[in-house]
């Protein structure tokens, strides 16, 4: 059975983080899904970007929340890249995405774009917190959702099944096959991240898990060629 493999931040490992030009060769290189990270600016746009503030990603500092739209257009993501809003990577790609939230302001924009945008069939909102999917799954009741989990990972069958996700992307490491087993045995697709050596891909393979969350796109190809 073929792997879901499901590309990091677009390509992680080989372009700048959570921007168009690593969506894009994601997309070139035939993942089957897109993750990336929502957060909101100070005057509500759903920017992409994985952490709280600029700092680690960016030639900026400060707080993502705390800048308009304009000030984080004026900085440099990497290789020049800018970063981009979550309508401009729908835009640029045709792979269906991932999209996490970390809150449920964001959850309540991302769910208003999706309808605007008709984008039912092409985004699954996925997130750590309950409280941002149970918001998700109130404003729209179709969408499909995902529990991610790191340290709660022993926890993820059942709480997917309270929140009606139907998929878990747990941390690797934190995975065992008791877990699994529970997941599967609940209609629960499970996937983990983050992939990116032929020892990782072997525990993927070991545990059966239905997918892989990696940086690279050389593991996208050897999960695929060995499929």
């Amino acid at each position: 059975m073929s792997l879901l493999t499901v590309g990091h931040r677009g390509v992680m490992g080989v372009e700048p983080e959570n921007t168009l030009r690593s969506f894009v060769r994601a997309d070139r290189e035939g993942f089957d899904v897109i993750e990336l990270d929502l957060h909101l600016s100070r005057d509500g746009a759903l920017v992409v970007m994985h952490d709280a503030d600029v700092d680690r990603t960016t030639d900026g500092s400060g707080p993502v929340a705390g800048m308009t739209l304009a000030e984080l257009r004026e900085l440099d993501a990497g290789q020049g890249e800018r970063i981009p809003v979550f309508e401009e990577v729908v835009d640029a790609v045709s792979a269906p995405l991932q999209a996490e939230i970390k809150d449920r302001a964001a959850a309540r924009v991302l769910a208003e774009t999706i309808e605007r945008r008709g984008l039912h069939d092409r985004v699954t909102v996925i997130s750590f917190h309950d409280e941002a999917l149970r918001e998700t799954r109130k404003l729209l009741p179709e969408i499909p959702i995902a529990l991610v989990t790191g340290r709660s990972t022993p926890t993820a069958p059942e709480r997917a099944l309270e929140l009606g996700a139907g998929m878990v992307s747990c941390e690797l490491r934190r995975l065992d096959e008791e877990v699994v087993r529970r997941c599967h045995a609940a209609d629960v697709r499970v996937i983990s991240w983050t992939v990116n050596t032929e020892q990782d891909v072997a525990r993927v393979r070991e545990l059966g898990l239905d997918g892989v969350v990696t940086d690279l796109p050389a593991v996208r190809r050897a999960v695929s060629e060995a499929a």
